[in-house]
């Protein structure tokens, strides 16, 4: 898969149109608008006193200007990860198999929203400002994502609230699965209507995060929405071992993005389905959510 969902599947008329704007930003570029640093790995710290977190417990941290960020407490587990045949999906969806996450970690309630976004990064790069600032930041690239979680693992740092050997980056790809079934093992965690923000439903726009259903773990908006980007390379072939803590692997041309957006349609809002991008790439149906995760 090559450039995202966007060139894989031009079957579908929308994704061809996004498609034709894809390929003329890519051609139109120059050296310097695509340029990453591609540093997937958090900074990654020791508190300097008492830790604020409790594991197990969900958290509140305050960001500039009093602005809140809700993580969700996710325990540690084994789950199956991709899809199986009769499940209608995609080759690099399979084969299915055990994955086991062997440390809790936090993940973000919501994904990022604009005034989450804005007080940490003091610019917001979104595309639907109307919506407001309790909509999903949208048009950040990978490198942005993780320009964030080093801000934001800074700030805690220096505030002396993090928990030793914790950093704030992108969940990977099979933390981020893992945390969308929120154990359950069909195509999605709920009737898509119900939970998610999508073609069918979404008016060509994003909306203000969690006004959807949650899935079991207490997290919103994990499907429909924004694509979020994963800390993995993109690899198109799953192993069918056994696995504990898998990262990706260690080079590629694109990282992972999961959980579908608002112009697509249910096929590809599934727990299972995955893409790819550029990291470098900016699209408004790009964004994030953070994990506060033990270091890799």
């Amino acid at each position: 898969m090559t450039a995202g969902l966007l060139l894989a599947y031009p079957t579908d008329q929308r994704l061809i149109k996004a498609k034709a704007f894809l390929d003329k930003a890519l051609a139109s570029a120059k050296p310097a608008d695509v340029a990453s640093t591609n540093v997937a790995q958090p900074v990654v710290t020791k508190a300097v006193k008492a830790s604020s977190y409790t594991a197990g417990k969900n958290h509140t941290i305050t960001l500039p200007n009093n602005v809140a960020l809700d993580l969700v407490w996710i325990p540690s587990g084994t789950f199956t990860m991709g899809s199986p045949p009769s499940e209608g999906g995609y080759s690099c969806e399979r084969p299915a198999h055990r994955v086991t996450i062997s440390k809790g970690f936090w993940l973000g309630k919501t994904l990022v929203t604009q005034g989450q976004y804005q007080a940490v990064m003091g610019t917001n790069p979104s595309d639907f400002t109307a919506v407001g600032a309790n909509a999903p930041v949208d048009t950040v690239s990978w490198d942005d994502a993780m320009e964030f979680c080093r801000k934001l693992t800074e700030q805690e740092r220096d505030a002396g609230r993090l928990p030793e050997g914790y950093g704030y980056t992108l969940p990977t790809e099979a933390q981020w699965e893992y945390a969308c079934r929120a154990g359950t093992t069909g195509a999605r965690y709920g009737n898509l209507d119900d939970i998610a923000w999508y073609y069918g439903n979404s008016g060509d726009s994003t909306h203000p995060v969690g006004q959807k259903q949650p899935n079991a773990f207490g997290l919103y908006d994990m499907m429909g929405s924004v694509w979020e980007w994963c800390s993995d390379w993109f690899d198109n072939d799953y192993s069918d071992a056994n696995v504990t803590d898998p990262v990706g692997p260690d080079s590629g041309a694109n990282r992972v993005v999961r959980g579908g957006w608002w112009g697509l349609t249910a096929v590809y809002c599934r727990s299972a389905f995955r893409s790819d991008y550029d990291p470098s790439i900016h699209f408004n149906f790009l964004g994030f959510r953070v994990a506060l995760a033990p270091s890799r």
